[in-house]
């Protein structure tokens, strides 16, 4: 009887899952919280001449070149990443640059957030009304392109360097444009989260340096952020990095990538803290040596590893395809796959259920017949012979 039980119970499991009418198993949330990786878009061909230890596996790239930006995309599909955030600011290159990856991104039904470069090469801010117009100009002319991802219904954007603003100067910059976009900040703990927490709409950390291996407030320290942007109502952009190392350019911090060790670290960090969206530093920042593009040193282990966090088996790593727009609330949920599918679904879990019933029907009726058999033969009964 229990086996019995048992086996009607899971196939109940079964028909209830194929019709969506359960949860998904532990884990799914997770798989399905959406991945953005930092994405730069300043390459010539000369970049690669300077400050670099590794290479890309494509060469040295223009970030003009069509067919990289088509690769790149095709690349980070298959590892379960759903968008780039792209570092921008308005100029005749930068423009050309991100209207080309949205183009791209169309024709893949990829996504593209934008991070804008509040702060020069010298980490100096730049002016909160050139700044403004940019966000303008974001808003109206490209915030509206279906590859942009959408948090509630919103195109995202990132204010990078906010933490060298005042509140005033950042409320300048937001306020004509969260009516139609979101902009995340950028700070770098609590205290400056809640500080901004009335002029923008969340934060987005930029953390790349963090090495898990030593620092025992990593986990905590992301927690403790998230849950300062969650409580007004803000979005929450974790960062998870697979090493670091900027000597060449002026750094002294190095973060090994110990197998595969840093990326899985940090990764597990990011997803403990609840985020809304995981920010993947970075795609290709290789002069930071954060990148998981496939490169001539690391070649592609870092995209391996990501496809083994996200769950992917070998079939979905060549067909992940992102929602056409994140959900609202505290993870992005993609769009259900439609009435026909579900129905076939359910057609085929209800012919397992009744095939496995009358199954398990047969069985029983050949097993009470054989006990019959056998009682007439030795003259005892099966509550006996159990006793």
């Amino acid at each position: 009887m229990k086996a019995r039980l048992f086996v009607v119970t899971a196939l109940l499991a079964a028909l209830t899952t194929a019709a969506g009418l359960l949860p998904p198993p532990a884990g799914a949330a997770e798989a399905r919280t959406p991945i953005l990786a930092y994405y730069y878009q300043w390459f010539e061909r000369s970049s690669w001449q300077r400050a670099k230890t590794d290479y890309p596996r494509l060469g040295p790239y223009s970030s003009d070149d069509a067919s990289v930006v088509r690769t790149h995309i095709a690349w980070a599909r298959s590892a379960g990443i759903d968008g780039f955030v792209v570092s921008w600011k308005s100029g005749e290159v930068n423009n050309r640059r991100l209207e080309l990856l949205l183009a791209e991104a169309r024709r893949q039904d990829f996504k593209v957030a934008v991070i804008y470069q509040g702060l020069d090469f010298h980490r100096r801010p730049l002016s909160p009304a050139r700044i403004a117009a940019d966000f303008r100009l974001l808003r109206d002319r490209y915030a509206r392109d279906p590859a942009f991802f959408r948090l509630g219904g919103k195109p995202l954007t990132v204010l990078s360097g906010t933490w060298e603003f005042s509140t005033a100067e950042v409320a300048r910059i937001t306020a004509p444009v969260r009516g139609r976009m979101l902009v995340l900040g950028t700070e770098k703990n609590p205290e400056g989260c809640r500080r901004l927490a009335g002029v923008t709409d969340g934060d987005a950390y930029y953390w790349s340096s963090v090495n898990p291996a030593t620092n025992d407030r990593h986990e905590t320290k992301l927690r403790e952020m998230a849950e300062a942007a969650h409580a007004s109502g803000g979005y929450w952009m974790a960062p998870f990095a697979p090493g670091f190392d900027a000597r060449l350019v002026g750094g002294t911090k190095v973060v090994p990538r110990a197998g595969g060790g840093t990326l899985r670290a940090e990764y597990a960090a990011a997803v403990a803290s609840r985020p809304d969206v995981l920010g993947l530093i970075s795609w290709n920042e290789f002069s930071e040596n954060s990148h998981v593009e496939p490169s001539q040193a690391h070649g592609t282990r870092a995209l391996d590893q990501l496809r083994e966090l996200r769950g992917l088996s070998a079939s979905q790593r060549a067909s992940v395809a992102p929602s056409a727009s994140a959900g609202t609330g505290s993870s992005a949920r993609r769009e259900p796959p439609g009435v026909w599918p579900g129905l076939l679904r359910l057609a085929g879990a209800v012919v397992l259920l009744v095939g496995g019933v009358g199954w398990l029907s047969r069985t029983r009726r050949a097993r009470s017949a054989r006990e019959t058999r056998g009682a007439r033969r030795t003259g005892t009964t099966g509550k006996e012979r159990a006793t």
